[in-house]
């Protein structure tokens, strides 16, 4: 029996209509079939795959360092066989679960290669993992480069697609290219660089630069995202990083995100965390009589407000859970914050 509850939670992104709008990003957490089962039973929306590559790397040391503020990791793709991930993408599609599958190769042929074979084995959507900067053969993001993956894609298959990115440099330009060549979605954003030095000895940690993760990303994702959303571009945002909390996701989600990402914060504690999360965002939008849709860029019409100070400021109060307005007033201010025309609300 569907409540009340359970549809104010309700969201649709490539082509799924998902009981959460958190969906668990790609990683090492994503990497083995039972922690993609396991995390569903828990409540996620969906799960993105770790991302399944034909030429998966065989060398290397893949490390993770923790940060006081995040993590760095050297990781790139899966390391387990394209026959291997196609058979686990049969047995998900047959429960029916509601699974993405990450997908990267060493040239756009490649990538549509493998998209039709992950597709053909029951993937009900892709994302295109294209953006690893801690790939050697990664170089840089360009919109001839992302144009050049997501037409091969789509030229490849029929199912919903999202093209991952990062924030930074040339994102419009990018996010534009991937659709105009026919993407679905675009999640954003990928990992950044990130270096830590060890202050005794001036050793750079890792060996090099590598993939920033976690909250200090958070508020240069929001703002990539509110930017898109402003300039009127409407493609469904799957946003994420830096997500700890309930009232992380309420943030994406207000700036226009349509579904929200969350990865780091599940290396710890991965099944307990995610179920803070997702009852977290549940107990706020039962306190409020908001529904998912509700949220959904709402901050481009809402008032700006007063700066605020201390513990608990902002948003969410001092447990990570965001403050609950008074569910009239609130109702009331999100159904007034519909994008008018030509306001770059989203879609």
């Amino acid at each position: 029996m569907t409540t009340e509850a359970d549809n104010a939670l309700t969201t649709e992104i490539l082509g799924m209509r998902l009981v959460s709008p958190v969906v668990v990003g790609s990683g090492l957490l994503t990497d083995q079939e039972r922690n993609i089962r396991r995390l569903l039973e828990g409540g996620a929306g969906a799960v993105v795959t770790k991302t399944i590559h034909p030429s998966p790397p065989s060398g290397g040391d893949e490390r993770l360092l923790r940060l006081p503020t995040g993590m760095l990791n050297s990781t790139t793709y899966s390391r387990r066989s394209v026959d291997d991930w196609l058979a686990i993408v049969r047995r998900l599609s047959v429960d029916g679960l509601p699974f993405i599958a990450s997908v990267h190769a060493d040239t756009p042929a490649g990538l549509a290669r493998l998209a039709e074979q992950v597709t053909a084995a029951g993937s009900p959507a892709l994302e295109l993992g294209i953006s690893c900067l801690n790939d050697e053969e990664y170089g840089e993001d360009t919109p001839e480069r992302v144009a050049a993956y997501t037409r091969a894609v789509r030229r490849a298959v029929t199912v919903p697609f999202s093209v991952k990115l990062a924030a930074g440099e040339n994102l419009v330009p990018r996010v534009e290219a991937a659709v105009a060549e026919g993407a679905d979605a675009i999640t954003l954003s990928d990992t950044i660089a990130g270096l830590a030095v060890e202050a005794a000895t001036g050793r750079v940690q890792l060996g090099g630069a590598y993939g920033y993760s976690g909250p200090g990303i958070k508020p240069l994702v929001l703002a990539e995202i509110y930017a898109l959303r402003r300039r009127g571009i409407r493609i469904p945002v799957l946003g994420g990083g830096g997500v700890q909390a309930a009232g992380d996701v309420i943030e994406y989600l207000s700036v226009g995100a349509d579904a929200v990402q969350v990865y780091t914060t599940l290396h710890q504690d991965m099944h307990g965390t995610l179920d803070k999360i997702c009852r977290g965002v549940d107990d706020w939008l039962s306190g409020t009589g908001l529904s998912v849709p509700d949220l959904v860029g709402r901050s481009l019409t809402a008032a700006p407000s007063a700066t605020a100070e201390g513990p608990g400021a902002g948003s969410a109060n001092g447990n990570g859970t965001p403050a609950v307005a008074g569910a009239g007033a609130a109702k009331g201010a999100a159904r007034g914050a519909g994008s008018p025309a030509g306001s770059g609300g989203p879609r």
